[in-house]
């Protein structure tokens, strides 16, 4: 039987990969919500293309097993970038969305640092000597 921190991982870097990629909808499919954003952050729509494609690739390396750590790094400063740009930009409460977006930026940053946590070994600066 695997170890609970087999499963401990796994949910995490699966709940942080299912939410990058639904937000990708978003992204690519220019909605007016994406756009908004990315145009108060002044990076439409190079910025709204360009992190929808670095957040597909950090999903696929957060469903992997093996390259879970990969994606949750890449997670984590994607994360603490939207979680900045909220507080300093645009608001938690963003287009009167009762801070949704925020709250889902928080609960990716959890899961991401789980797995990193959790795959210590795997990552040279955080592995235990």
């Amino acid at each position: 039987m695997k170890n609970k921190k087999f499963y401990i991982e796994r949910v995490a870097a699966l709940i942080a990969a299912i939410l990058l990629l639904q937000s990708l909808y978003y992204k690519f499919t220019a909605h007016p919500d994406s756009i908004k954003l990315f145009t108060e952050l002044g990076a439409e729509p190079v910025g709204r293309i360009g992190l929808g494609c670095i957040e597909l690739v950090t999903g696929i390396l957060l469903i992997y097993r093996k390259t879970s750590h990969l994606g949750a790094l890449i997670g984590v400063g994607l994360m603490i970038g939207a979680i900045i740009s909220h507080l300093a930009v645009v608001g938690i409460n963003f287009n009167n969305d009762g801070g949704t977006l925020f709250s889902l930026a928080c609960i990716i940053l959890i899961c991401c640092v789980t797995v990193l946590i959790v795959k210590d070994t795997k990552i040279p600066f955080i592995a235990k000597r």
